[in-house]
């Protein structure tokens, strides 16, 4: 099945502003605006909540109403119903740990941007076959990071990837240096112990550093 090609447009443009993309896991939704405040203070407007916690939609519907200028994606998305749940909540675009023919659908009929990770040529082709130009390279490290992602450039020179997996303050600026890496998405910017001790000063200091490897 052929899809339209508007939703990897979007991701385009998307990662164009802003080329660091803090995954997060939140425990508590009442958490949520402050973490965006203390990202956006650091100078980065864009977020990924992963589904792998009940109060994920909640924390999505906090960040909506109380900062509607930073975009949200809702991350580890498996299933349609997840994705309707994600958007209903105010995600802009769904990412999942691979590619999902349903998953894509479902974004697809939904007008919304759809992130699948893939790290094989056969993947990666599968995912190019129906329509999409920007993927998630993920896990990142642990599948041959920035020697592979060299190895794919000129097979697949029309795919751009948000490196995601293993991915650090201290190795980032090694991966968005290559031309196929549109973004890189980290979770190292919002640790737990931070989150956990409320520690909003320290995740904008970590963010602002993330935010100096592109500006």
């Amino acid at each position: 099945m052929v899809f339209t090609i508007a939703m990897s447009d979007y991701l385009r443009q998307m990662f164009r502003e802003t080329r660091i993309l803090p995954v997060v896991t939140i425990e508590n939704a009442t958490d949520a605006p402050h973490l965006v405040q203390a990202l956006a203070a650091g100078g980065i407007h864009n977020i990924e909540i992963t589904m792998r916690t009940d109060t994920s939609l909640e924390a999505m519907k906090a960040i909506i109403s109380t900062h509607a200028d930073m975009i949200v994606g809702a991350g580890t998305v498996f299933t349609p119903e997840q994705a309707s749940a994600a958007v209903k909540a105010g995600a802009r675009y769904i990412v999942s740990p691979g590619y999902s023919e349903k998953v894509h659908e479902a974004c697809n009929d939904m007008s919304v941007a759809y992130l699948p990770g893939a790290v094989t040529a056969h993947e990666i082709q599968q995912a190019q076959e129906s329509g999409l130009s920007v993927l998630k390279f993920f896990p990142a490290e642990a599948s041959g990071g920035v020697a592979m992602l060299k190895a794919l450039a000129p097979v697949f020179s029309d795919i751009i990837f948000c490196a995601t997996g293993g991915v650090s303050l201290q190795n980032a600026s090694t991966y968005l240096a290559l031309p196929n890496i549109a973004a890189v998405g980290m979770s190292s910017i919002t640790p737990a112990e931070a989150l956990a001790a409320k520690d909003w000063d320290k995740i904008t200091a970590l963010a602002r550093q993330a935010a100096a490897l592109w500006q």
